[in-house]
């Protein structure tokens, strides 16, 4: 049940702003938040609270707006805050978004950001970028006796 103007998290870690529902899962290689409904108007203030929240741990977050059935013109600005709540953090993020959204981005502040077709597509490409850095590092941390 949700009381207008209230973001409630229901028993099973769902979080309901006013037509979109918000769900965050915490694997070894990002945090996934995916995102259904809409975005509008009417909940992109309390969303931006709410995804506010995922910049304040150093796990790069992976945005996953594939179930959002409307996109208004508030939702490049909400990614374009979210964008900049990451930057400022140093949080590294990837966008996976519907042909719709990725349109509505196009030419925007957040275009700049990682994008990925698919949550797995985010995560492999989050694996191989930690392998690369293993490659790097390993070398420096192998010093001959």
């Amino acid at each position: 049940m949700t009381v207008a103007g209230v973001v409630q998290q229901q028993d099973n870690g769902l979080f309901d702003c006013d037509g979109a529902q918000v769900r965050a899962q915490h694997r070894h290689l990002a945090t996934v938040v995916r995102l259904r409904g809409e975005i509008g108007a009417a909940n992109v203030h309390r969303l931006r609270a709410h995804l506010q929240r995922f910049t304040r741990d150093e796990s790069p977050v992976i945005l996953d707006l594939t179930g959002v059935d409307v996109f208004a013109a508030v939702g490049v600005s909400l990614l374009s805050a979210f964008d900049g709540d990451c930057r400022g953090a140093g949080v590294e993020w990837t966008l996976v978004a519907t042909p719709a959204v990725a349109e509505a981005v196009r030419g925007s502040a957040v275009a700049g950001a990682a994008q990925a077709a698919s949550v797995p597509d985010a995560l492999r490409a989050r694996a191989d970028a930690v392998a690369r850095l293993r490659r790097l590092v390993t070398p420096l941390v192998r010093r001959p006796a």
